[in-house]
């Protein structure tokens, strides 16, 4: 018997269509783009803006930055060696803010429709309280005999 209302409407007629699949789809290389900090401005880095700027130019992200990208996230990683260096948790805010713009979270990423592939096939975890294969062939042996 069929079900009750009237027919679902033809996906390619229906006015809005949510997009399952992301716009962008891009696969990490490990390469080391951008430049590197800028020592110009006789500013001793912190070790923990240097590693977060270093994770930046390595991100699969980094493949789409332009100039001006890159030039907003030196403006980002001086607030971000103001958080480690000098203490200002205030900054904290809007570097989070700034570096959402860049997809740094699986959230932000899902927002700017962008999606970096893993190219390593995810590990399958043991299910808690598996059972061994004798209790599944005793449980079996109990239901069909």
């Amino acid at each position: 018997m069929a079900g009750r209302g009237p027919a679902p409407k033809d996906p390619t007629k229906r006015r809005r269509r949510n997009a399952d699949e992301p716009d962008t789809v891009l696969h990490p290389d490990d390469e080391l783009r951008g430049p590197e900090l800028p020592e110009e401005a006789g500013i001793d880095w912190h070790p923990m803006t240097r590693a977060w700027w270093d994770t930046w130019r390595r991100s699969a992200q980094a493949q789409t930055f332009t100039e001006t990208d890159w030039a907003f996230l030196v403006d980002t990683a001086l607030m971000h060696h103001s958080m480690w260096d000098k203490g200002q948790w205030t900054l904290a805010a809007e570097v989070r803010l700034r570096a959402a713009k860049f997809g740094a979270t699986p959230e932000d990423r899902a927002r700017l429709k962008l999606k970096v592939d893993d190219p390593t096939p995810a590990r399958q975890a043991p299910v808690q309280g598996s059972a061994n294969v004798s209790d599944i062939r005793s449980r079996r042996d109990r239901l069909t005999g």
